[in-house]
């Protein structure tokens, strides 16, 4: 049965102290998944400690599963962030959703993460009528307290749990951190017993070229928000570390138009240099090694009907 938010907003759903002895090794994947914008990847970086989830105002820029590792006491949560589900008109569109649908299915526990400022808007009753085929426990997160009353929070959490049974309900704010502590403990008490699944120290299983390239289309769509289509994608073509300690980067930047490519070049060069500062300085936090990235633009306008651009982006290929 769902809980009745009758907490304060940061604590509802906060899981009692136990006086049972410390827990065995548990480990175990999370799924977030929502409407595009909800921001499921600022929770997953704020879960995690550590950026691992590229984040823009653009909708649906989160395109393939993207796992962040979590510690917490002995339990290791593996969060998976998954592209938003809306309604799709394209092919890629489709790809995306499937992804997020199969994320929520392989996981052990699922959050459904609403916009509390959005509340529930027809995305997310959509997502309502399909949750139920999950067959895992699953949760509610309202995001975005901060900018919410709090009768409002409750009378929209009493809503959402009248629509579906959701083990608990927890109300935060990603941006600040508010209340997050409490998901992430909710989480490490529940996932199953057993061994870790990857090694302590590892935050994410994305590859660094493939982090590298998600950097970059970060720094390219909050440069060009307005101007870009989301279809626009980057893929690094050389991760190489040299003698000297540094790291060679070259990506390849990957529009429909020769329009599109003008807009990324900019005048005399402009926009795209401003990109790749922005990249090799948060890339170069990142590893804590001196980068040196090379952007090149080229025109490829089939690419979101290509097979090989959806492996690259660990999508399925759907064939309608």
């Amino acid at each position: 049965m769902a809980d009745t938010p009758e907490h304060p907003p940061e604590a509802v759903g906060k899981p009692e102290a136990s006086t049972a002895p410390e827990s065995p090794t548990r480990a175990g994947f999370v799924a977030l998944i929502g409407a595009p914008n909800a921001g499921k990847s600022t929770l997953l970086n704020c879960l995690v400690g550590s950026k691992v989830s590229i984040v823009t105002h653009k909708v649906q820029t989160t395109r393939s599963l993207v796992r962040g590792i979590a510690i917490e006491g002995q339990s290791q949560v593996i969060f998976v962030d998954t592209p938003g589900i809306f309604r799709p008109r394209r092919r890629l569109d489709r790809a995306m959703v499937t992804t997020a649908w199969g994320g929520a299915h392989d996981a052990d526990l699922v959050a459904v993460l609403i916009d509390a400022k959005k509340g529930l808007d027809d995305e997310v009753l959509s997502i309502f009528e399909r949750i139920g085929e999950v067959r895992h426990p699953k949760i509610l997160i309202l995001n975005k307290i901060d900018l919410i009353k709090r009768d409002t929070l409750l009378a929209l959490a009493a809503e959402a749990n009248a629509k579906v049974a959701f083990e608990r309900t927890f109300m935060v704010s990603a941006t600040t951190g508010s209340g997050v502590g409490d998901v992430m403990a909710w989480f490490a008490a529940m996932v199953p017993p057993g061994p870790w699944l990857y090694p302590e120290d590892q935050i994410s299983d994305l590859p660094m070229r493939g982090l590298a390239a998600e950097i970059t289309r970060e720094k390219l769509f909050l440069r060009v928000h307005d101007e870009l289509p989301y279809e626009s994608t980057v893929e690094t073509e050389l991760y190489k570390e040299m003698k000297d300690g540094s790291v060679r980067i070259e990506q390849t930047i990957y529009v429909a138009r020769d329009s599109q490519r003008r807009i990324i070049l900019g005048a005399k060069g402009e926009t795209i240099k401003a990109i790749s500062i922005a990249a090799r300085k948060e890339l170069t936090e990142l590893i804590e090694q001196p980068v040196h990235l090379f952007l090149f633009v080229k025109v490829r306008g089939s690419w979101s009907d290509d097979p090989e651009r959806y492996r690259e982006m660990g999508l399925e290929f759907p064939t309608k």
